[in-house]
């Protein structure tokens, strides 16, 4: 068996970024950039105020304070998105609101607040301001400047760098397409509940779990259903499967009975990397390129399957995505409980990691670790990594944990 590191990059290595394609900027949230965007234009393009206020040349209002106020004539008022009529003459001043224009010979903008708001004429009364509350032209971007680079997660922000720079459109790594597909006779979809009450069968919550997962990853689920415990079901399924960028299938990948995925991966040619892991839960995990599309089955425990998709294929779509960095964050946590494992293989273990009042993180067991107790992980806010060389952990023991969830920082107090 392969250790868990070994396998996840084995797996990253066999898998290579989508080929770019060309989208609107307004559907490119999340995903990655696949070329350098260079601006057209310097912004601001011009110089313009950072506020409202009054524009005006240093020296004239150099003097200015309470006691000896200086007043000047107001020439015109300057809109956001107009310009100056000519050039600002010395011993005057212009109105002007944030993000105007500045009018050629000003190089301050005076304050609203430091001045009477005089319309025709004004009074200020500080000298503040002299010099400053002006953005100049190119402050924040050269023309002919690189604003975005390849491989650039294109979060909120960067969406309004590129629009600012024209970009209306942007090459990147689509969406990897994920077939989805779990086998066994006793599973059944949600609309067929009433034989699930009836004591028949049971839902099948990993088509659900996966299917949610694959989105949370950014990518696009194709669900392809349960199959039976036949080959020929199998293989119909598998076959379906190949038209996506990357297949993850739950179940069938142990050593049953009725366990036969790796039969007929064998049959349609797959080229097998790996069967099986050194980790629990999730050592039932496989391996294999598909007509060439990457394979991962996981096992169809339910913790299992989620836990193997946190550190499989969750990396495994980063990289069709196009992300340089693709395996999960580790947080340093403390143990607050004493954990025992009996084999020597390498533990998640579901935990709700909380700060305590000194800000250190600790980690608490969400209570049985069985691989089918699902409401365990919907408590688990991260999994604490126990090496496969320690059968015992004390309490106060610092470990490394892998966060579930984004709210795992969050807390309910404001600055």
């Amino acid at each position: 068996m392969l250790g868990v590191g070994e396998a996840a990059r084995r797996i990253v290595a066999a898998v290579a970024p989508l080929p770019p394609a060309r989208t609107a900027l307004s559907d490119a949230l999340g995903l990655v950039l696949a070329e350098d965007i260079r601006s057209p234009v310097a912004l601001p393009p011009w110089d313009n105020s950072a506020m409202d206020g009054y524009a005006a040349h240093g020296d004239d209002v150099a003097s200015a304070s309470t006691d000896h106020p200086v007043m000047l004539p107001v020439a015109e008022t300057i809109a956001a998105g107009g310009f100056a009529s000519r050039p600002l003459r010395r011993g005057e001043t212009m109105r002007i609101m944030t993000g105007a224009p500045l009018p050629q010979g000003a190089d301050t903008v005076v304050r609203v607040e430091d001045t009477d708001g005089g319309v025709d004429s004004v009074v200020v009364r500080n000298a503040r301001d002299r010099g400053r509350n002006v953005r100049m032209r190119g402050e924040d971007i050269h023309e002919g400047d690189v604003v975005a680079h390849r491989g650039d997660h294109i979060g909120a922000a960067l969406i309004g760098v590129l629009a600012s720079v024209g970009a209306a459109a942007v090459a990147v790594h689509p969406r990897p397409r994920v077939a989805i597909m779990g086998s066994g006779d006793e599973l059944v979809d949600l609309e067929h509940f009433d034989e699930v009450r009836a004591g028949r069968r049971i839902v099948s919550s990993n088509s659900y779990t996966l299917d949610a997962l694959v989105r949370s990853a950014g990518a696009t689920p194709v669900p392809l259903g349960v199959a039976k415990d036949t080959p020929a079901a199998l293989r119909e399924k598998l076959e379906m499967a190949t038209a996506a960028d990357l297949i993850v299938t739950s179940a069938g990948v142990s050593v049953g009975e009725h366990d036969y995925t790796r039969q007929v991966l064998d049959e349609l040619g797959a080229e097998m990397g790996f069967w099986r892991v050194r980790m629990r839960p999730g050592a039932p995990l496989g391996f294999g390129i598909l007509r060439g599309v990457p394979w991962i089955g996981l096992p169809g425990n339910p913790v299992s399957a989620m836990v193997t998709f946190e550190l499989f294929v969750r990396p495994a779509i980063r990289r069709l995505m196009g992300h340089e960095r693709v395996f999960p964050p580790l947080l340093d946590v403390t143990l607050a409980e004493r954990v025992t494992t009996n084999a020597r293989l390498t533990h998640f273990l579901r935990a709700i990691i909380t700060a305590d009042a000194n800000g250190v993180r600790m980690a608490r067991l969400t209570g049985p670790q069985g691989s089918g107790i699902l409401t365990s992980m919907a408590k688990a806010n991260a999994l604490i990594v126990i090496p496969e060389d320690r059968q015992s952990v004390e309490a106060g023991e610092r470990l490394l944990a892998i966060p579930l969830r984004d709210d795992l920082a969050a807390t309910d107090l404001p600055l």
